[in-house]
C-alpha cells in the first residue's frame, strides 16, 4: 500500500484526502486545525501532529495550501517537508501558487533526490468531493507517470502541460478566464433582474446557446438565489489574479480585460466579501448600479 502524507485538509484538501483513502491509500494527514484531522481519521485516514510526522515515512507527499508563502514555509522550512521526506519520494503540490515558487521548490527537492509535480486543480469544492477535478500538471514525464495513480484518484481531466511551473502557469490562465466569465455572468444577471426578466428562464436559454459555460451553469443560480456559501473564496481568487498579473507582466503580455476583473475582485474583497464564494462578485457588480 502506497503511503501518502497529506498536508492541508481544507475545503479542497479534505475531500481529496478522503478520496485517496477510498482509493485504498494509507493517508496520514496534517492540518493546522485539529477538527480537520479528526474528520480524516473518521473517514479512515490517520492523523499527524506535525508536518514531519505526516511525511517522514511517506512514498508520496501531497500539499494543498492557500498561497506561495504557505508552500515556502511548509515545504522549505527548517522542519518542513523537504527536511523530513525520504529520498526517492514524490512531492505533489495541488496548491495554486506563483510559478517561480514552484520552480524554487523543484530545485530544492532535486537536491534531496525528490521528484515534484505542480498540479493545481480546477473544479471547486464539488469537483474535489466528486473526484472530478481538472488537473494541470507540471514536472518531468517520469514524475507524471509515477504520480498518475494518485492524480487519477482525485481528478477526471488530467493533463501533463510541461516542466516544473507549467501547471501553475496554466492554472493562472484558468483563473483569468474564470474571473472574467464570473464578472460577465454577474453583469448579465444584474441586467436581467433590472429588466424584470425571469432569471431562471433566462439562465436556462443562455446556457443552451453560445453564451453557455460551466461558470454560467454553476454560478448563475448562486447569483440568482444570493447564495454565496464558499466553494472557492473570493479572497483566494484575489490572490490568484495577483499571480496572473505578475506573471503576465514578466513576459510582457497585456491582459486588459483581466486587469478590470482583477480590480473588481480586489474591490469586492476590500468591501468585506472575501469570505464569500467567488460568485459573490455579483454583489460588487450590482453595487456599481446601486442594485445591491
Amino acid at each position: 500500500m502506497t503511503r501518502i502524507g497529506f498536508i492541508g485538509l481544507g475545503i479542497m484538501g479534505g475531500p481529496m484526502a478522503a478520496n485517496l483513502v477510498a482509493a485504498g491509500y494509507e493517508v496520514t494527514g496534517y492540518n493546522r486545525s485539529q477538527p480537520k484531522i479528526d474528520k480524516l481519521i473518521a473517514e479512515g485516514g490517520k492523523g499527524a501532529r506535525t508536518v514531519a510526522e505526516a511525511v517522514r515515512d511517506a512514498d508520496v507527499v501531497v500539499t494543498v495550501l492557500p498561497d506561495s508563502p504557505d508552500v515556502e514555509q511548509v515545504v522549505l522550512g527548517s522542519d518542513g517537508v523537504l527536511a523530513n521526506i525520504a529520498s526517492g519520494a514524490l512531492l505533489v503540490d495541488f496548491s495554486t501558487i506563483r510559478p517561480d515558487t514552484t520552480r524554487a521548490v523543484d530545485e530544492a527537492a532535486a537536491e534531496k533526490g525528490v521528484r515534484t509535480l505542480d498540479a493545481p486543480v480546477s473544479g471547486g469544492e464539488q469537483g474535489a468531493i466528486d473526484a472530478a477535478l481538472s488537473i494541470m500538471v507540471g514536472g518531468t514525464a517520469e514524475a507524471f507517470e509515477a504520480g498518475r495513480p494518485v492524480l487519477d484518484s482525485v481528478g477526471k481531466t488530467i493533463v501533463h502541460v510541461g516542466p516544473a511551473g507549467a501547471g501553475q502557469t496554466v492554472k493562472a490562465a484558468n483563473q483569468l478566464v474564470v474571473a472574467g466569465n464570473i464578472g460577465l455572468v454577474a453583469e448579465a444577471m444584474s441586467f436581467l433582474e433590472a429588466q424584470g426578466v425571469d432569471t431562471e428562464a433566462g439562465l436556462r436559454v443562455l446556457g443552451g446557446g453560445l453564451a453557455g459555460s460551466k461558470v454560467l451553469d454553476a454560478k448563475g443560480p448562486k447569483m440568482a438565489d444570493r447564495e454565496f456559501k464558499p466553494g472557492f473564496r473570493l479572497e483566494l481568487h484575489h490572490k490568484d489574479m495577483g499571480i496572473v498579473q505578475a506573471a503576465a507582466r514578466e513576459v510582457g503580455v497585456a491582459t486588459p480585460l483581466g486587469a478590470v476583473a482583477t480590480q473588481l475582485v480586489a474591490a469586492a474583497v476590500a468591501q468585506g466579501d472575501g469570505s464569500l464564494d467567488h460568485s459573490g462578485l455579483f454583489r460588487q457588480i450590482a453595487r456599481l448600479s446601486g442594485r445591491e
